[in-house]
């Protein structure tokens, strides 16, 4: 729920789903969890709040609310009003699954000005993904680029990763390599935090603050006297040229072993729920997984990058956060002829698809916040129905 000055604000009764992208701290049960985001929602309140809660399941049986809602009736008198939605609006809401893909089309802008932008652009892979997922996102993310919200987890992830650079970075410049000491590395954690404190709430701030020590600390001890200290860090490759497009990227660290490279990318968030994103095409991702296109934007990207001599015989996705065992992991990419041949032919086809100015129609999904943004503002100029099986790129 965002914190919106001048507006009232609501929080859904029915209970909290899911867990804090950053983890949970210590052993704290999933109700614990729940009720601390349930809390976050509540103080977010500027001036009003309201809890509802639907009152029948699916099968018309009678829902209760949730039982944090439950605790705050028990506690205050509250006033509590029911409401009922016609029937009408009923039906056309439990169509809505069911009804055609609906892709809005928005106005074109000046061309002179799109021109501009597309004469100094260059590809890099959080565009090709952008844009195909909706070529919308990639417009407003990528081309125009709508400065996005910061939040919470987007923050904590950069902590962590400001933390990690910092620890190879000093461990470089020191005359023996020497890895600074573990406390070094939390206070700057500690200093990353602070400095973007205004992003979080008072008790958000506390518990990932709390969280991010713990899972730096042992993920500290680990790997300490694993770590590969021929390394590159935060590494900006620029001028290559794949097929008459331009790349670039920035990459977290490269460990060498001589003229051979494996790439490292550091990821926050639960291991388990990326594995789709790690998945190479298949029959229900046709152009597979963001993790796994990054893995071979990367070898392209490194592999063609002429300055130096390097060969990428991995990618690998470094979690910095532990699994519910409590366990880290690093999953390795192993990268195939086949794999390059599909990126490769992505990003050539993305390429001619955006200098040909196709990203004013986007793809229409009903979880699509870019498309879903376009239609609540009413900015679209045209609405195209497309069939539930597009023509993948």
């Amino acid at each position: 729920m965002a914190k919106q000055p001048r507006r009232s604000s609501g929080a859904g009764g029915a209970g909290p789903g899911g867990g804090a992208a950053g983890g949970r701290a210590g052993a704290a049960t999933e109700e614990e969890e729940l009720r601390r985001l349930f809390y976050v929602a509540l103080t977010r309140v500027e001036r009003h709040l309201f809890i509802s809660w639907s009152r029948f399941r699916d099968d018309g049986k009678e829902l209760e609310p949730s039982v944090f809602v439950a605790e705050i009736l028990d506690q205050h008198a509250l006033p509590i009003e029911k409401v009922t939605i016609a029937q009408e609006a009923v039906a056309d809401f439990d169509a809505l699954p069911f009804s055609e893909i609906i892709a809005p089309e928005i106005e074109a802008a000046e061309d002179d000005f799109i021109g501009r932008i597309l004469s100094t652009f260059v590809m890099n892979v959080t565009a090709l993904n952008n844009y195909l997922k909706c070529p919308l996102e990639f417009y407003y993310r990528n081309l125009i680029r709508i400065p996005s919200p910061k939040n919470e987890a987007t923050e904590f992830g950069s902590a962590v990763h400001f933390a990690l650079q910092r620890l190879f970075e000093k461990m470089k410049a020191h005359a023996a390599e020497a890895f600074p000491t573990k406390e070094e590395m939390l206070t700057d954690f500690r200093w990353y935090m602070g400095r973007h404190r205004e992003i979080f709430t008072r008790e958000a701030f506390a518990r990932r603050m709390e969280y991010g020590l713990e899972v730096l600390a042992n993920y500290y001890d680990k790997y300490l006297h694993q770590w590969n200290r021929i390394v590159a860090v935060e590494r900006n490759i620029r001028n290559v040229v794949v097929k008459g497009v331009p790349l670039k990227g920035k990459l977290d660290k490269l460990e060498f072993q001589g003229k051979e490279v494996t790439v490292v990318d550091y990821k926050t968030g639960d291991v388990d729920k990326a594995r789709e994103k790690l998945a190479p095409p298949n029959d229900r991702h046709p152009d597979g997984g963001d993790y796994w296109r990054q893995a071979v934007f990367y070898k392209i990207l490194v592999d063609g990058y002429e300055q130096k001599d390097w060969k990428v015989v991995a990618t690998e996705f470094d979690f910095v956060e532990p699994d519910k065992k409590k366990e880290y992991r690093k999953l390795k990419i192993m990268i195939g002829a086949e794999d390059i041949t599909t990126v490769t032919q992505q990003i050539v086809s993305v390429w001619a698809k955006i200098q040909n100015r196709e990203f004013y129609t986007g793809c229409g999904k009903p979880d699509c916040h870019w498309c879903n943004f376009v239609k609540t503002n009413n900015l679209a100029v045209a609405l195209h129905e497309q069939e539930e099986a597009e023509e993948e790129i």
